[in-house]
């Protein structure tokens, strides 16, 4: 048996014990030590200051870093999404020294600046989904929901425009409803279209502040449309996000990538499990991967259940979901 699949028991002891610390990095009842234990497989103990985790050598040497790295920011109670946030660096990235970030990000990985926060990749996907947008002129990110393809595609929009690398953010999904009939929705134009581009406006909102998001738009720096609105456009110096691209028909995912003009990048998303179209029209987003893979300056990027970064719940769903469709594709 190598090492890797071998218990051991790793021991960690604080310089300075400082109860506040201890009981915001244990969380209520030992809470946030349960989970990571139940992330990384592994059994933790406390004695005081003291910390022990036993498991694989691997697993143990994330539990500890995880551990320290979390002490590190426990002068405040940690919030679940926190939590979650820093499992999913520190299964990604492994261990690292003492003291150091969990995650042994790399100072090459590429790192998003907002007015909000400095925002990078938590996963390897995430990471190269990063490294493509800012590489390629058209990227793919498909995958299930809570994976980021959606904020992390407007935090780079939201980058280019702060770094004036682009003139305009232009964000736009097909308008399909989702398994449901919703009839004639009142109000002009934006009201009708506001319910199916609500994700991208709450990116918006959390990345810039609804102050400064409103301002944008008054002067024309963001346009958020419809997908039938784009026919017989030329987007030059603009950075183009479609969303939902999983409910375009071909003609419509055609149509939308030949919008793209000098100086521009665009970015599609979807997710191929949950297409709303009518049965027997095929996505445009499926037709895409298969007709450009390999076309030069277009990158994919394929996202999993272990790129979900939302509740742990979420991840398992999609794993159950995939497990549920592979089984009745097999049959």
């Amino acid at each position: 048996m190598n090492n890797l699949a071998a218990t051991v028991t790793l021991r960690h002891e604080f310089e300075a014990e400082n109860n506040v610390r201890l009981a915001n990095l244990c969380g209520p009842l030992d809470g946030h030590l349960r989970r990571v234990e139940q992330a990384l497989g592994v059994v933790i103990g406390r004695r005081g200051r003291a910390f022990s985790a036993r498991g694989a050598r691997d697993a143990a040497e994330r539990a500890l870093a995880l551990l320290r790295s979390l002490y590190a920011q426990a002068d405040q109670p940690l919030s679940g999404q926190a939590l979650e946030l820093a499992l999913a660096e520190v299964v990604a990235h492994g261990p690292s020294a003492e003291g150091g970030d969990p995650g042994g990000v790399e100072a090459l990985e590429p790192v998003l600046h907002t007015r909000r926060s400095e925002l990078r990749g938590r996963t390897p996907n995430q990471m190269q989904y990063l490294r493509q947008i800012l590489s390629q002129d058209i990227t793919f990110g498909i995958g299930p929901a809570g994976t980021g393809k959606t904020f992390l595609a407007v935090a780079c929009a939201v980058d280019a425009l702060e770094r004036h690398a682009v003139q305009r953010l232009v964000l736009t999904r097909p308008a399909v409803e989702a398994g449901e009939r919703l009839g004639f929705l009142p109000g002009d134009l934006a009201q009708k279209v506001d319910p199916y581009l609500r994700p991208l406006y709450d990116a918006l909102y959390d990345l810039m502040g609804f102050e400064r998001v409103g301002k944008a738009f008054d002067k024309g720096l963001i346009e958020i449309a419809p997908l039938a609105f784009m026919r017989g456009r030329t987007l030059n110096h603009a950075f183009v996000i479609l969303d939902e691209a999983q409910n375009t028909t071909r003609e419509q995912m055609k149509m939308f990538l030949t919008r793209l003009g000098f100086g521009s990048r665009c970015v599609v998303t979807g997710d191929v499990s949950q297409i709303d179209l009518p049965p027997g029209v095929p996505s445009g987003l499926v037709d895409a991967r298969a007709v450009l893979a390999g076309v030069a300056g277009i990158g994919f990027t394929d996202f999993g259940a272990h790129d979900v970064v939302r509740h742990p719940l979420v991840a398992r769903i999609v794993e159950a979901y995939d497990a549920a469709r592979a089984a009745g594709s097999g049959r």
